[in-house]
């Protein structure tokens, strides 16, 4: 039986608020903010199958932003499929663009910051699978996120009218029957990102999203340079700094800011690190790029709420999974 949420029964001032909670709450935490002056009218119906969820999203005009702060406070890591029913939408991730019409669907990552922008009353349908059930490596699913994926689009062709007919009978299924159609639809949405991941490597080298994460790469390999700054990312890609930063406004994080996180993260790494030896505070921070171990205390408390010799001293039974900034610092 689907779980519905709706805006009619609550008063009018009351009901941009309560539709932002309940868009959160369904998917993953976000911000919504109504295109319109009027009282915002929503719906949202939501099944489950085994481990997909399917819900149905008829809305006025708004737009949806998930951010890099939203991402910290709730990391929930989660592949989905937006399929547009009716209305149009733009979606923004890895700095690539798609502009949505009626029956073309889109793939995105709840790891990393999005945005959905509806001009006018819309209907759509997202399919949202855990990240773990998929067995693909995270730069595929980098890949082949952002991309408008029509009805005449290769595999798209054969996903859309499946996920339509999964959805319009997804209530009726009994447990054994809907673990199996989730199974399906895993098998399906690995078969779109191998095919939509091949594309994007034979693309343009120089669009936005191949730009975007040939300066993630070259951040990554380089965090042990102190000079690291924006400035010599963009001379080492030859374009100006103006456009570097235009590139990761989609990204939801300023490229310093990337730099400090990437590097917060590689020392909290260390820090938790299981071996016989354990270095001291000021050897990671100065090996990953920090000039200042007061500035590096500041930063790593401000990020993971701790500071770094506490980080040490309790992270060693931490998972990997968590040892990732609660926020980046400041």
């Amino acid at each position: 039986m689907s779980v519905v949420v709706t805006t009619a029964t609550m008063p009018a001032p009351d009901r941009a608020a309560y539709w932002n909670d309940a868009v959160s709450r369904t998917m993953v935490p976000v911000e919504v903010s109504p295109r319109g002056d009027g009282p915002l009218d929503g719906r949202i119906a939501t099944d489950r199958l085994g481990c997909l969820q399917v819900s149905t999203v008829e809305a006025d005009a708004q737009r949806i932003r998930r951010t890099q702060a939203l991402i910290a406070r709730s990391p929930q890591a989660r592949v989905a499929v937006a399929v547009q029913i009716s209305g149009t939408a733009t979606f923004i991730q890895d700095g690539r663009l798609a502009e949505m019409g009626e029956g073309d669907l889109v793939l995105y990552d709840t790891t990393r910051p999005f945005s959905f922008d509806y001009p006018q009353r819309f209907a759509t349908r997202v399919f949202h699978l855990p990240r773990r059930a998929l067995g693909v490596q995270d730069i595929a699913i980098r890949q082949a996120t952002g991309h408008t994926i029509g009805t005449g689009d290769g595999f798209g062709a054969i996903l859309l009218p499946f996920l339509t007919n999964l959805a319009s009978s997804a209530a009726d299924h009994p447990p054994a029957v809907a673990h199996r159609l989730a199974g399906m639809v895993v098998e399906l949405l690995e078969t779109l990102i191998a095919e939509q991941a091949a594309r994007s490597d034979g693309g343009d080298p120089d669009t936005p999203g191949h730009l975007v994460q040939r300066v993630r790469d070259h951040v990554d390999r380089n965090l042990v340079d102190p000079d690291l700054c924006p400035e010599r990312l963009a001379a080492a890609h030859g374009i100006s700094v103006r456009y570097l930063h235009r590139l990761f406004e989609a990204e939801g994080i300023t490229v310093s800011r990337l730099i400090r996180q990437r590097r917060l993260e590689e020392c909290g790494r260390e820090l938790a690190g299981r071996g016989r030896t354990a270095p001291t505070v000021s050897a990671v921070a100065q090996r990953w790029g920090f000039v200042s171990p007061a500035h590096f205390s500041r930063a790593f408390r401000a990020a993971y709420g701790v500071t770094p010799s506490e980080w040490r001293a309790a992270g060693r039974a931490r998972p990997e999974a968590d040892l990732v900034p609660a926020a980046a610092a400041g």
